[in-house]
């Protein structure tokens, strides 16, 4: 494969560690505000973040230690016949994704000792590499008998099970982290070194095998190398390994490989793998422009959107092989909705905004955020669900560690990088995309704009944006939440069914401020001051959710949110069967704050009737008050009955305990 190392000045300014504090030119048509540019200071992030610093990291750096995962490193730098390989062959990569946690905290919470200790686990990482660069402890710590899913060579179980490409990803996407945050080397050489090694042996050449993933996710982190290094051939290795997928020996709808990636419209196979899979795409189709790429990916995201996402962003609905299910198959009780599918649709969701530019795709990214991405951790940091289901009759709770610990090691990097998806710019255009309270130092037009905000959003609607420094024109476009514009998703997988009109009010220093909508953006055009103030106040009652009828386990049944959180109703906080009752046909809501339950929430009242049979075997009907709790915090008093979605036709209810679904497993098909 022919690659070109020509590097425009342009490309060459993306590399530079200068551009870290200000907006990263990317080559996106929108340029991210990085993370190392927002500090969060916010109530309801910092208290994740404050877990995730006190907590997570913590144990996941002391169960890399626990299990070995360092030992394996130290193994490999000194390979022997004697040792035996256990474990995962991509246990590695959980080593890599804390060190990426670890480094997005640092920008929040400076740590010199934290920093010391990262470098002492790159002190042995760095010995396990071989000369050429191939970094990967299944097979080098024992080369005569490595690994038994790693193959007898370099290589050759690639497209099965020894995960190389995929340990290749996480250490890239780690190492680009860690240089960002902290501007040094030593981790981001390595995976040069690594990538430069695939580069070399991978490809269309005649001395190159040509290959793809049996893992995806080599795609996406290439292109971040790409765009911190400036080197073409990070970027040509990446479209590769999506052009050649369908091309090669591995053909099966599970890894996505069932026909090329060009022809394909529907999201099908291994949740986690297709996402990692579609941000990469969307990273090609943004950055090249690539017209066919960004048809692709753009039929893909509908197809989810419209028709295989849950109500709290999850997807996935399968536990077989932890797949998407058929178009509407979204069941409740045996959803799988694995924690690091969220993640990934985050991923795809994020590249699509900065490839288009369209309020829609932040819609998605912040339901699944609020709901189904952080359900999977507890509050306190310290255990973690793989399956997030929307029904359960018992038998979950939340795990401090797995054998397979991709879902605990994937939260440990993705939370701490939550600055970075705050803000974002395009010439002069500024997009103010999540509301949470932070302060964002931006580059507009080469000019320093910092933004403050203040808010206590997601609990209320009332948001305070001030111009903390810079006096420039630009064009401040605020997102309008598809929530408030009465759209539960983009299509007509979901719809609001309460007649409720919400709206919003926006002022600039007092005076008010109107406009049409752009791609769901109003935009506020003016020469803006320091100290100028934009206040939104946007509506937030009880809203009602119903379902395409194409979702049959979810006819004659209503969801209820509030803003961009999803409730549920959990067994602690009612003493009746929670899935035997029936809402009235127009329920009204009454909305409690409970600073001090499960870290601060607020809590949704309404008037129900509980079903039941009587000793005579009648049907018993019972007026009970039910008490409904953002979704995320389910789980923390103990294993018992919840349910999102509740019934509201006689069709739907029953006075008949559900049966118990399929329960979570290990984790094992995610690899």
């Amino acid at each position: 494969m022919k690659r070109t190392c020509l590097l425009a000045v342009a490309v060459l300014l993306v590399g530079s560690l200068a551009a870290q504090k200000g907006t990263l030119h990317s080559g996106y048509p929108i340029d991210p505000v990085p993370f190392t540019s927002v500090k969060l200071t916010d109530v309801f992030w910092g208290q994740r973040l404050k877990a995730s610093r006190e907590v997570t990291i913590p144990l996941a750096f002391s169960k890399c230690e626990e299990t070995g995962r360092y030992e394996n490193f130290v193994k490999a730098a000194h390979p022997s016949d004697e040792y035996k390989v256990e474990g995962f062959s991509f246990d590695d990569t959980d080593v890599y994704k804390t060190i990426e946690g670890a480094s997005y905290l640092l920008q929040t919470y400076p740590d010199k000792k934290l920093e010391k200790y990262i470098d002492s686990v790159l002190l042995i990482v760095a010995g396990a590499q071989e000369p050429d660069g191939y970094l990967y402890t299944a097979r080098t710590m024992n080369p005569k008998h490595p690994h038994d899913w790693a193959g007898p060579e370099r290589w050759t179980k690639v497209e099965e099970l020894s995960h190389e490409f995929y340990n290749l990803g996480h250490m890239v996407e780690g190492a680009v982290a860690h240089y960002q945050a902290t501007g040094k080397r030593n981790f981001l050489d390595i995976a040069i070194k690594y990538a430069d090694c695939v580069c070399k042996a991978i490809g269309n050449g005649p001395d190159q095998k040509k290959l793809v993933p049996g893992h995806q996710i080599a795609e996406m982190a290439l292109v971040r190398l790409y765009l911190v290094t400036g080197d073409r051939k990070y970027l040509d290795q990446a479209k590769f390994f999506l052009d050649a997928r369908g091309y090669t020996s591995r053909k099966d709808v599970y890894s996505q490989a069932h026909k090329p990636v060009l022809e394909q419209d529907e999201a099908v196979g291994h949740a986690v793998r297709a996402t990692y899979m579609y941000a990469g795409m969307a990273d090609v189709a943004a950055i090249t422009g690539d017209s066919s790429y960004i048809k692709a990916i753009d039929k893909i995201w509908e197809n989810i959107v419209t028709k295989k996402i849950y109500i709290t962003g999850g997807i996935g609905a399968r536990h077989a092989g932890e797949a998407f299910g058929d178009n509407y198959e979204l069941p409740n009780l045996s959803a799988y909705n694995e924690t690091c599918a969220a993640i990934g649709n985050v991923y795809v969701n994020y590249r699509l905004f900065l490839l288009h530019g369209d309020a829609k795709y932040f819609d998605v990214l912040e339901r699944t955020l609020y709901n189904g991405l952080i359900s999977g951790v507890s509050l306190d940091g310290g255990s973690f669900f793989y399956p997030n289901p929307l029904a359960s009759t018992g038998g979950y709770s939340r795990k401090p560690w797995f054998g397979c610990a991709c879902c605990p090691s994937n939260i440990s990097r993705f939370i701490p990088s939550l600055p970075g998806y705050v803000y974002a710019v395009k010439d002069d255009h500024v997009y103010v995309n999540l509301y949470m309270a932070n302060r964002g130092e931006l580059k507009v037009k080469s000019k320093k704009l910092v933004l403050e905000q203040e808010t206590s959003y997601p609990w209320d609607g009332d948001i305070r944006i001030r111009i903390a420094q810079g006096t420039i024109p630009f064009t401040m476009n605020l997102r309008i939440p598809g929530w408030v514009r009465n759209e539960v998703l983009p299509g007509d997988l979901y719809y609001y069914d309460d007649k409720q009109k919400p709206g919003y009010t926006v002022t600039v220093n007092g005076e008010a401020v109107g406009g049409v909508l752009q791609k769901g953006y109003l935009q506020i055009e003016r020469k803006w001051r320091k100290g100028d103030v934009v206040e939104i106040r946007f509506d937030m009652q009880p809203r009602v959710v119903r379902a395409n009828e194409k979702v049959t386990a979810d006819r004659g049944r209503v969801a209820i949110e509030r803003g961009p959180i999803v409730y549920c109703a959990e067994w602690p906080d009612n003493d009746f069967n929670v899935h035997n009752i029936l809402l009235n046909l127009h329920p009204s809501f009454q909305v409690v704050d409970k600073p001090d339950l499960l870290y601060g929430i607020r809590e949704i009242t309404t008037d129900a009737q509980a079903l039941s049979y009587d000793a005579a075997g009648k049907l018993a009907v019972k007026d009970v008050n039910l008490t409904l709790i953002p979704y995320y915090a389910w789980a923390h008093r103990g294993e018992g009955d919840m349910e999102v979605w509740l019934p509201i036709e006689i069709s739907a209810s029953s006075a008949q305990p559900q049966k118990a679904a399929e329960q979570e497993d290990n984790g094992f098909f995610n690899h």
